[in-house]
C-alpha cells in the first residue's frame, strides 16, 4: 500500500540505528512500499531530497497555509521551476487553516498561486483545509483545474464538503483520526466517500492511529488506517489496500512515469 501524506523529513530518527532507511524498512515489514512526503515550506527542501535518494519516496512542493506568511508573494513560475524536479508528482500542502486564527490574505494568495501552477503544471495539489469549508470550495472553483484536481488530505470536515470537493474531481484522505472513537463526522464521511475517491496516509509524524496514537507516527502506520478504514466500510484491509494504491495513481499521475 502507499502512504500518500506524510512528513518523512520530520521524523526524529536521531536514536535510530540506519536513520531513514529505518524507517523506509520498517514500513516496507508492514506492506507499504511507497510514500508521498509532503512539502510545508520551500526553504526545506527536505521532501525533494529524499524523493531523489530513495526510490520508494515521492514528493511535492509546497507551502503549508500556517507557514504562508514565512513564504509571502511566492509566485506561479516558483513553483513550476521547483516542479520540474523528476521526484515532484504534486503541488502542495497548502490550502486554508482558520482553527487557531482567521484565515488570512497570505494564505488565500498563496493558495491560489499553487492552484494556478497546479493547472500549468497539470499537476495535483494536496490541499490543507480546516475550519475552512466554504472558502477553500470556492477558491478550488475559480482557480482550480477541471482536469487534473487533487486531494483534501487528513480530511476532517463535513461531508456536504466531501462531496462538493469529490464534484470537482478531488479525492477525500483518512488519516489515523479515523480510528479515533470519538470522530464520528470522520466516521461518517470514511463510509460516504465513493471507492474511487478514497485514500489513505498516516500524516507522520502527527497523528498516529490506534494503537499507537500519542505517539509519534510513521508510514508503517498506514496500515492500521487501512484497517479502521475497512472496519468503518465493511470490507478487508487487504481491499482498502487495493483501492486506494490504484486510486493513488490514478491521481498523481506522474507517479506512473
Amino acid at each position: 500500500m502507499i502512504d500518500s501524506h506524510c512528513h518523512l523529513d520530520c521524523i526524529d530518527v536521531s536514536a535510530r540505528e540506519g536513520g531513514v532507511w529505518s524507517v523506509l524498512d520498517f514500513a516496507q515489514q508492514h506492506g507499504v512500499d511507497r510514500m508521498l512526503c509532503i512539502s510545508i515550506t520551500l526553504g526545506n527542501d527536505g521532501p525533494r531530497q529524499l524523493a531523489k535518494v530513495h526510490e520508494r519516496v515521492w514528493a511535492t512542493v509546497g507551502i503549508h497555509p500556517c507557514h504562508a506568511h514565512e513564504e509571502p508573494g511566492v509566485t506561479v513560475e516558483q513553483l513550476l521551476e521547483l516542479a520540474k524536479a523528476d521526484s515532484v508528482i504534486a503541488l502542495g500542502e497548502t490550502g486554508l487553516d482558520g482553527f487557531h486564527d482567521p484565515v488570512t490574505d497570505v494564505q488565500r494568495e498563496s493558495f491560489v498561486t499553487h492552484l494556478e501552477a497546479g493547472k500549468q503544471a497539470r499537476l495535483p495539489i494536496v490541499v490543507h483545509t480546516r475550519d475552512a469549508r466554504d472558502e477553500t470550495i470556492e477558491l478550488i472553483k475559480a482557480h482550480g483545474s477541471t482536469e487534473t484536481a487533487g486531494v483534501l488530505h487528513c480530511f476532517t470536515e463535513s461531508w456536504d464538503m466531501a462531496q462538493q470537493a469529490i464534484d470537482l474531481g478531488y479525492y477525500i484522505s483518512m488519516s489515523g483520526i479515523v480510528s479515533f472513537p470519538k470522530a464520528t463526522n470522520v466516521h461518517e464521511v470514511c463510509r460516504k466517500i465513493p471507492g474511487d475517491r478514497l485514500l489513505i496516509e498516516t500524516d507522520a509524524p502527527w497523528l498516529a492511529p490506534v494503537p499507537y496514537r500519542g505517539k509519534p507516527n510513521e508510514p508503517a502506520f498506514v496500515s492500521h488506517v487501512a484497517e479502521a478504514v475497512a472496519m468503518l466500510r465493511g470490507t478487508s484491509p487487504e481491499a482498502i489496500a487495493e483501492q486506494t494504491t490504484e486510486n493513488f495513481y490514478r491521481l498523481f499521475q506522474a507517479a506512473n512515469a
